[in-house]
């Protein structure tokens, strides 16, 4: 039987709370800042396209590492072992498929929203329709997972009540897009990368120098506590189809969130936008190296015991085993920097939203078309507001609830829903308005059906003895459907006017001839 940890969690931590005013009074300043320069469509949503690709590299990679990131898979390692890597490894490889599928063609064929690049040959309106609600539905399972961590957090860092905390981030996040957009939440995503990075990298010292400054007496010290198992696969993910089914939904769904994609639009030209993936896979992949030294280092320092005992999920590990290297103090800033995370990514999030119903919705659908900027942008922060309010409601909706499951299920959603309309409209010169709809809604309607049949929710959440679907991530099946539903429709209802664009759509996916 291992000691348990005394630990400070769930006291009020005043160096955290003293670090998260610094970075909230610093952030809100280039608030402040980021509105002067933001008065057109183009400087609200795309932050008028002047950020660097090293700029926005590290900008993704703040937007990316969320604090399901930090925690979860921190967590997942330090009480599963090995498994946990699925997830680090997992939303890694999605990155090359970006860079060299997606990126340039993005940035060349779109404007502010990843629909813009389905839409460019096919009819305008139904293609809007569909992937807003792909779109919306993607963003409102992601929010409430952050949403929710960042109430539990606070609760538990600060000692501020749940309700009060869930307020407060939703205060916060609509301020950095109402008044910055994209340039503001583009500074607040590097500031926090910057933090995370840093943060991480120096608790990975500090738990390197209990062991000799050698991992492998790391890794050697939690084998000797929980047995060799924990450092082989089949751990967590028993299954292999399950596995698999998972690695695609995280590596699809990495090229298909919506707030991802946008942040493409921020560069100046395609080069920029290949450089800012480059960028972004290297920090982020470093910070996943992290994480999984992390996860090691608290196995072997704190203890599972201790680990589960103070949250059962395992999120609280990264911050158990920085109390336990270095301090109290050390705790708080990392605590901070963890509120910090979901602070940021929750304004990317709304900003993704605001700008799907404001530029697909309101002008592409509603408008047919014409707007006037003015018109656009109203739009765009009133949704933004209501963006706000909504999130706040669903956090206080879910409270005490386990949502861990809702970020597999916004990765579903998107790598079913998202990556094969996005992917066949730029390669598949036979892709059709019918195709894209279909391949949509087939991705989105089968992936949340399976879900909610899958034992995640059906005997997690519902309590049954048994799973109707014994697979835990449909991906596998809800990818392939949308694919198929996408070709089929297409192959039967051919498009002429699409395929006569396809040349036209090539010059600009490649050459950027035309490009905004």
């Amino acid at each position: 039987m291992f000691l348990q940890v005394q630990t400070s969690l769930g006291d009020t931590n005043l160096i955290a709370v003293i670090v998260f005013f610094i970075f909230l009074s610093i952030t809100l300043y280039i608030t402040y800042w980021a509105a002067q320069k933001t008065k057109t469509g183009s400087e609200f949503y795309a932050a008028g396209r002047n950020i660097s690709g090293f700029q926005n590299g590290l900008a993704l990679a703040g937007d990316f590492m969320s604090a399901a990131s930090f925690l979860g898979i921190a967590g997942m390692v330090a009480t599963k072992g090995f498994d946990g890597l699925i997830y680090s490894v997992g939303f890694l490889v999605g990155w090359p498929l970006i860079m060299f599928l997606i990126a340039e063609p993005l940035r060349n064929l779109g404007k502010y929203t990843f629909a813009d690049v389905v839409a460019f040959r096919l009819k305008q309106r139904p293609i809007r329709i569909a992937s807003s609600f792909g779109s919306l539905l993607t963003i409102a399972l992601y929010l409430i997972a952050q949403i929710v961590g960042a109430g539990g957090l606070i609760k538990t860092l600060f000692g501020l009540p749940y309700e009060l905390a869930v307020v407060l981030v939703g205060v916060v996040m609509t301020l950095y897009v109402l008044f910055g957009g994209m340039l503001a939440t583009t500074w607040v995503q590097i500031i926090k990368a910057v933090l995370l990075l840093s943060g991480a990298t120096v608790l990975v010292i500090l738990t390197l120098s209990h062991f000799g400054f050698n991992p492998a007496t790391m890794f050697q010290t939690a084998a000797d506590k929980y047995g060799e198992e924990v450092l082989s696969p089949g751990g967590y993910v028993k299954n292999p189809l399950d596995a698999i089914s998972l690695g695609l939904a995280l590596m699809f769904g990495t090229a298909g969130l919506p707030h991802i994609l946008m942040r493409f639009y921020t560069v100046p030209d395609a080069k920029e936008a290949r450089k800012s993936v480059f960028v972004a896979t290297g920090f982020i992949g470093y910070f996943y190296i992290l994480t999984f030294f992390i996860g090691f280092g608290a196995m072997a320092l704190v203890g599972k015991e201790a680990i589960l005992q103070i949250d059962k999920g395992g999120n609280m590990a990264a911050l158990l085993l920085a109390e336990q290297t270095g301090g109290v103090g050390f705790l708080g800033f990392i605590a901070a920097v963890a509120f910090a995370t979901i602070l940021a990514v929750v304004a990317g999030l709304t900003l993704s939203g605001a700008s799907s119903i404001s530029h697909d919705l309101y002008v592409n659908v509603i408008k047919k078309g014409v707007s006037d900027e003015k018109g656009e942008m109203r739009v765009a922060k009133r949704a933004t507001i209501g963006l706000g309010i909504l999130s706040v409601l669903l956090g206080l909706l879910f409270k005490d609830q386990n949502v861990a499951f809702m970020v597999g299920l916004a990765f579903a959603v998107a790598a079913s829903a998202n990556f094969p309309s996005l992917l066949m409209s730029i390669l598949w010169k036979k892709f059709t308005t019918k195709g894209a709809v279909a391949s949509i809604i087939t991705g989105t309607a089968v992936s949340v059906v399976m879900i909610i049949l899958s034992p995640t929710i059906w005997v997690d959440i519902f309590k049954n003895e048994q799973a109707i679907i014994p697979l835990k991530n449909p991906a596998i099946i809800s990818i392939t459907c949308s694919f198929i539903a996408g070709i089929v429709f297409s192959l039967i209802s051919p498009e002429k006017e699409a395929q006569e664009k396809f040349e036209s759509e090539k010059l600009r996916t490649y050459l950027g001839i035309g490009a905004e």
